[in-house]
């Protein structure tokens, strides 16, 4: 399945915080931050449509169509599921709908909201207690024979609960939360069910907490990083990156930030080799002990 997705960018830029939960970007704004990226070979947008209250796949949609940018030339990612207490839904509780309407709903709307005719990665966003493969699977072939969505994946979700999901639809990605500081998913599996079985892997939020947390794993990390910034002769976010990409899953970065400072660091990321031991004396620092 993997090499259905040998056009996407290693580095992901995550819109999030492009709209009303971030930035708050213009409709100029993000349309130079959209040619800029595509400029540096950053090619995939992540979405969801919760993203800024339901509001930023429409604002991104208008820059895309805007831009003039041939969509030819990027993928669009985006997610379902999450049913939040705002005016734009009529939920009186946040949950989760799994529902063969609402998931084939939400695609056609994020369709519309993006100006696009194709999701090229169409996520559910995450697990729900009550979702039924059978009625998952009857959506997602629907909008995948009508061409509305090009493959679809999942976030956050254990290889259990994929296995759970394939037991009706194959599915071709995972987006997780991976990074130094939280490298639970290196652990429970779910990176290795990535190899395993030729899904697309995912990081989000992939530099964790080490810029905006003071505790005793980032004070250890510094500590490690910080020489290793000098040794390579790079930035700190970086060495936290290519810490990522040196693992076997050929980890997807989804960097969230609307700095073109920043996306430039990243895709410069890419370029960093870091030695085994390195690699390891950063795991150790993360952990706080050696390896068994």
């Amino acid at each position: 399945m993997y090499e259905n997705f040998k056009s996407y960018s290693r580095i992901i830029a995550g819109t999030m915080t492009w709209g009303q939960w971030g930035k708050k970007l213009s409709l100029n704004e993000m349309i130079e931050r959209l040619h800029y990226a595509v400029q540096l070979g950053v090619t995939t947008f992540d979405h969801a449509d919760i993203y800024g209250g339901y509001s930023t796949e429409a604002e991104f949609g208008k820059a895309l169509k805007s831009s003039k940018i041939d969509r030819n030339v990027i993928q669009l990612i985006t997610k379902c599921g999450i049913q939040m207490i705002d005016d734009a839904r009529s939920s009186s509780v946040k949950h989760y709908d799994y529902s063969e309407e609402h998931i084939i709903w939400s695609a056609e709307q994020s369709l519309k909201n993006l100006n696009t005719d194709f999701i090229d990665l169409f996520l559910l966003h995450r697990p729900s207690p009550l979702m039924n493969p059978e009625v998952i699977a009857n959506a997602i072939t629907k909008l995948l024979d009508q061409g509305k969505i090009k493959a679809f994946g999942v976030s956050n979700f254990s290889p259990t609960q994929i296995a759970f999901l394939e037991t009706k639809i194959p599915v071709s990605g995972n987006q997780v939360e991976f990074s130094l500081t939280a490298n639970k998913a290196m652990y429970d599996n779910s990176i290795i069910d990535c190899i395993t079985h030729g899904r697309l892997a995912m990081s989000w939020s992939p530099l964790g907490s080490y810029f905006n947390d003071d505790s005793e794993q980032t004070r250890r990390l510094r500590k490690v990083v910080e020489p290793l910034c000098s040794k390579y002769g790079v930035s700190e976010d970086q060495v936290l990156l290519a810490w990522l990409l040196k693992h076997p899953a050929n980890v997807h970065l989804v960097v969230g930030t609307t700095s073109k400072e920043r996306l430039k660091s990243s895709i410069d990321s890419l370029q960093v080799q870091l030695e085994l031991q390195d690699w390891f004396k950063l795991l150790e620092a993360s952990k706080g002990n050696e390896v068994a």
